[in-house]
């Protein structure tokens, strides 16, 4: 039987945080999920690092004070993956929205439809005020009649200005959430990730865990539990014998389009719009194609949680209440997706109206005196400073002092990442250092940032061969997962280590030959290459993408040399 100091229940991105935080400290954890790293709603959410300019609306300051300083910190302490992103929002009317505006703001129910130009100005110069502490991105401007005509031709008629601000998006969410764990297992060597496992119920201190793969059962101790599984907060606590009633989470939907013609038409920025029915949405460039969202839907069952076909409906329709002249059709979708945010329970409050802000509930495990610490709540923004104030509350229980901050603390792929003037010259000594052409040596650095080099070390030799299914990729890249990124499933590799399928690139071919490699890498025999197959197929359709043409048994690969 194993003891840890803390036992870590879900890796999403809180848990991620975290895990990486405490071990930072000397603390022994233990991070166990279900399922992969970042695999639920941390991989579903619109892959924004913003402020939350909306919040304005509902006058939680410091909640959007926060969200500013964060987001400016994770555009500097991980530059491979957060980028600035310019937003645009649309504006109808000089003066509307002033009344609803302040019935919200005062705590009153009012629906707000319309966000004039007066009070979209006053809440840009609010939002640049809130940022300016640790200022990364420019301060607002605004356009008036004439210039959204020159700049947007294809926006509405009724759009009469628009307000020009930025934010920052994530270009992938899924391995900034491994890198926090890496990082985190680096820091600390008595600290242990174990995905596809789950907690069973509990006999006093002792909590017995399961794989879900291979079904055997280890015991383990710890001095503190932190659930952190999102939505699934009260199933956990259940199964440790917690009653408690305490998410009320909401499902959000989100789609990703090919359509050459909106895409020209955002020309690099997002549209932050409002509908007809009050809710807030979003369009912006991903990949080549749009990524739209979201939905705002209650739902009891996260395990339930997929986009349905009047979601898609729904996001396809807005996009015409700001490009009326666009047609964006259903034949265009290349990808949904849906998770469940980790609100808490509200009842008979408007899904749009919970609060987005995080707090902490406390209980102990039955017939012992662990304590145990759920995480309500949160976002991608303040993963950090979340993770800052759980730990500074397990601290002084294990009678141990923060010897480490986490707010300048470059993450992954960002740690040594070259200024702007360097990006060339890094990339040049990359190709030199490891035989590689400039343009192979960009590519690296665009997916993983500084990280890069190491990942290069393994595309030697025959694994710096392109996929013949996917040229752009190398198979030493599929290596350099399987050997040092905590790859369990083919799903891991194809939908959360890579962008493959939120570039829309899956198809049989590259399900098949990433497979091929996985296999070889891992030693599946050819029943678990199968049912790799089976689940990733599974997986994939959940997500719209059908894919019909998997073999059950990949073709035999060449065993490429590192």
């Amino acid at each position: 039987m194993t003891n840890y100091d803390v036992l870590i229940i879900g890796a999403g991105i809180n848990g991620c945080g975290l895990f990486r935080d405490l071990c930072l400290q000397g603390v022994s954890c233990l991070l166990i999920d279900r399922g992969d790293i970042c695999e639920g709603a941390s991989a579903a959410s619109s892959r924004l690092i913003h402020g939350g300019i909306k919040y304005l609306e509902t006058g939680e300051f410091r909640l959007v004070r926060e969200s500013a300083m964060e987001r400016n910190r994770l555009l500097r302490n991980a530059p491979h993956v957060v980028k600035p992103l310019e937003v645009v929002l649309p504006v109808q009317s000089w003066f509307g929205g002033i009344v609803a505006s302040v019935q919200r703001f005062a705590g009153f129910k009012a629906k707000l439809t319309d966000r004039g130009a007066v009070i979209t100005e006053l809440g840009l110069r609010l939002y640049d005020y809130y940022s300016r502490k640790i200022q990364a991105l420019p301060d607002h401007r605004f356009l008036g009649p004439r210039r959204v005509r020159a700049d947007y031709p294809d926006f509405a008629e009724r759009i009469k200005a628009a307000g020009v601000y930025y934010e920052g998006h994530i270009t992938h969410a899924e391995r900034l959430g491994l890198e926090l764990v890496l990082d985190g297992l680096a820091a600390n060597p008595a600290s242990v990730l174990k995905t596809y496992t789950i907690v069973q119920r509990p006999s006093g201190h002792v909590l017995e865990l399961s794989d879900v793969l291979t079904h055997e059962s280890t015991k383990v101790t710890c001095s503190v539990v932190v659930n952190a599984s999102g939505a699934w907060i009260d199933k956990v606590n259940a199964t440790l014998g917690i009653n408690a009633q305490r998410m009320g989470g909401t499902k959000g939907s989100h789609l990703i389009v090919d359509n050459p013609r909106l895409l020209k038409a955002l020309d690099g920025r997002m549209i932050y719009f409002g509908t007809a029915d009050g809710r807030v949405n979003l369009i912006y460039p991903y990949f080549g194609h749009v990524l739209i969202g979201a939905t705002d839907i209650p739902i009891d069952d996260p395990d339930e949680a997929v986009c349905s076909d009047t979601e898609k409906t729904y996001l396809l329709n807005c996009i015409g209440e700001v490009f009326p002249r666009i047609a964006v059709t259903e034949d265009q979708v290349r990808l949904t997706y849906c998770g469940v945010r980790p609100l808490p329970r509200s009842i008979g409050q408007d899904a749009g109206s919970i609060s987005r802000d995080h707090s902490i509930a406390r209980d102990v495990l039955p017939g012992s005196d662990v304590p145990v610490f759920s995480l309500i709540g949160g976002k991608w923004t303040t993963f950090r400073a979340f993770a800052a104030e759980v730990a500074d509350l397990i601290l002084p229980l294990l009678k141990k002092a923060r010897t480490a901050s986490t707010e300048d603390l470059a993450i992954g792929g960002g740690k040594n990442y070259p200024g702007p003037k360097r990006v060339d010259a890094f990339v040049q000594d990359l190709a030199q250092a490891e035989n590689l052409s400039v343009a192979r040596a960009t590519s690296l650095f665009a997916r993983y940032g500084a990280s890069a080099a190491d990942i290069a070390r393994s595309c030697r030799g025959e694994a710096a061969k392109p996929l013949s299914s996917l040229s752009h990729y190398v198979a030493g890249e599929i290596i350099h997962m399987c050997q040092r990124e905590k790859v369990v499933r083919l799903s891991d590799v194809l939908l959360r280590r890579t962008t493959i399928a939120m570039e829309g690139r899956l198809d049989a071919a590259v399900v098949n030959e990433v497979a091929g490699i996985c296999a070889d890498e891992l030693h599946w025999p050819p029943t678990r290459v199968a049912a790799e197959l089976e689940q990733t197929c599974r997986e994939l359709k959940r997500r719209s993408i059908a894919i019909d043409d998997l073999k059950t048994t990949p073709e035999a690969n060449i065993r490429y040399t590192v």
